[in-house]
């Protein structure tokens, strides 16, 4: 009896440890492709001509299966060659959910 019970107490410890596993490889996953998003708004901008317009920009992007929303921000810095880009990637389509990821850059305006 007593070997029962300890075996259902490792057996218990083993489930759980699985459970948090899972759970934090999916979240990993999800942050993974959420920078992913990110980095291909980044690109989207950089590979444009000109100026990019300063500015909220929203929009969503389907990625490993999932739909990804996104909010880029666009401004101007002290230098005016210089744009502050800041992207923000979430699963809910609604601004105050969760951000995944949120990636910051300054990229140089050629004239």
């Amino acid at each position: 009896m007593v070997a029962l019970a300890v075996i259902a107490l490792g057996m218990a410890a083993v489930i759980k440890t699985v459970t948090t596993t899972t759970s934090n490889t999916i979240h990993l996953r999800d942050k993974t492709f959420a920078y992913w998003v990110a980095q291909n708004q980044i690109a989207e901008i950089e590979l444009t001509t000109g100026n990019p317009k300063t500015g909220f920009t929203d929009g969503e992007e389907e990625l490993a299966g999932m739909t990804w929303h996104w909010t880029r921000k666009i401004e101007g810095t002290e230098d005016p060659d210089t744009s502050r880009v800041e992207v923000y990637v979430r699963k809910d389509k609604d601004k105050s959910a969760q951000n995944y990821a949120t990636l910051v850059t300054l990229m140089f305006n050629p004239k």
